[in-house]
């Protein structure tokens, strides 16, 4: 079946102001996802989970055509640079995926398909529209090598750390001296108090 963008029109408007070539992909990715795990979409029984592998206008695409999203806990950024996702049916092996990504060669056949277009952008505007999925996209069984049981976590799990107070919720607490520690006061976070404040 051809892609059709309208349906997904209004949303990706409503997120950029405009549609772009990686927002297609995204969304493109999402559907073929779908399609060979047997889940209609967008998924709202939170069967589908998504871990993306950069962030900006290709996640949202993701994310409108799957449903997936970090508000649902099914979408997950692992920041790798790569216009690539993977794909994980919550009812099947938690273990394994399907990662899509473009054909290396993709931009090169936007060309091919859309000659005359303004600029390289609109040819992939164009072409990412118009290929058959196996033109445009790879598609791989992965094995995962984090624990998504441990990423999905337990959602009403809360504790308070033991060192600064604040709360930590669905199990992302660690454990020092049989004490819960929140990942700031182990030194495991992403920031640190700055010494001017």
């Amino acid at each position: 079946m051809p892609f059709e963008l309208a349906p997904f029109r209004d949303v990706l408007l409503a997120l950029h102001k405009h549609i772009c070539p990686r927002q297609i992909l995204g969304l493109r990715m999402g559907i073929m996802a779908g399609q060979r795990l047997g889940i209609a979409l967008p998924d709202r029984r939170k069967r589908l989970f998504c871990f993306v592998e950069t962030d900006g206008c290709f996640a949202d695409g993701v994310s409108v055509a799957t449903g997936c999203t970090l508000g649902h806990r099914t979408l997950r950024l692992m920041d790798e640079g790569k216009v690539a996702a993977t794909f994980v049916d919550l009812r099947g092996d938690l273990t394994r995926g399907l990662r899509l990504h473009p054909r290396p060669d993709v931009r090169q056949r936007a060309i091919e398909v859309a000659p005359l277009a303004q600029s390289r952008w609109h040819a992939m505007l164009k072409a990412y529209q118009a290929l058959a999925d196996n033109d445009l996209l790879c598609a791989q069984e992965v094995a995962l090598t984090v624990p998504l049981r441990d990423l999905i976590s337990v959602r009403s799990r809360r504790t308070c750390c033991s060192v600064c107070g604040e709360e930590v919720i669905n199990g992302r607490e660690r454990w020092l001296d049989g004490r819960p520690v929140c990942a700031a006061c182990t030194g495991e976070s992403y920031w640190r108090v700055s010494s001017s404040g």
